[in-house]
């Protein structure tokens, strides 16, 4: 198994990866796969973020676990890479940034593993399938549209996608990945259309950066020390 590089490791923590041990571990991702744990996810998602609604609470944690998801992808494009770990194996712990708290989540450096060109389209497949198992859950934890927690995951990937196509090196790569993505048989095992194509329009990542394109509102304007999102369906 490959070992990540120092600027691997820096580019998972500036999006809360961590690939050292975690002081505590309130909560795993196996644990949100079990319907009977729901209640005390909740109760600690409300706690930590100190949300006004439950809807908030868990819209927020599908953007932290967006920022995994979108590391998939990037990972996939920029070095061939793929996290390959068990859902027990990434931990959650409570963390404090810019004066408010969220959840950091902490896998091991040694799940990461090299990806062959004739597993890429399984393995995109993969990350999409696993994906669908969060939104799953957290739509029994509370009432959330699947359309704000694809869009939460999205929103990180959309800005991967415009780096990873403006460099020259990696331009060809990311653009056969998101041409994968737009493909509906790429999502065939739970959908029989491409929710990545539903929220870019087919459209470049570049030339969506900065503009809107969220069609469901996060609910950041709910957290307190977050502010609304600049590009809310819902503001006036």
């Amino acid at each position: 198994m490959p070992a990540l590089t120092m600027d691997q490791v820096q580019q998972l923590n500036s999006y809360s990866i961590y690939t050292t041990e975690p002081k505590r571990t309130l909560f795993t991702l196996a644990d949100i796969h079990k319907d009977f744990y729901h209640p005390d996810f909740l109760n600690l998602m409300m706690g930590i973020t100190d949300a006004a609604t439950e809807t908030a609470a868990i819209s927020h944690f599908a953007r932290r676990y967006g920022m995994f998801f979108a590391m998939q992808f990037y990972m996939l494009a920029a070095y061939d890479e793929v996290w390959d770990g068990k859902p027990l194996e990434l931990r959650f712990d409570a963390a404090k940034e810019f004066n408010s708290f969220t959840v950091a989540m902490f896998a091991n450096p040694n799940d990461w593993r090299y990806v062959d060109e004739d597993e890429r389209q399984a393995v995109i497949e993969k990350i999409l399938y696993d994906g669908h198992v969060i939104v799953q859950q957290l739509r029994k934890v509370t009432s959330i549209s699947p359309l704000t927690i694809w869009e939460n995951f999205f929103g990180y990937l959309l800005w991967h996608y415009h780096i990873l196509l403006s460099n020259p090196g990696l331009a060809d790569q990311a653009m056969e990945d998101i041409e994968a993505l737009e493909d509906p048989k790429t999502w065939a095992r739970f959908s029989n259309k491409s929710w990545w194509a539903q929220y870019t329009g087919g459209l470049s990542p570049t030339n969506l950066v900065n503009v809107p394109v969220r069609k469901s509102c996060c609910f950041s304007k709910d957290i307190p020390g977050l502010m609304a999102c600049g590009f809310c369906p819902m503001k006036k």
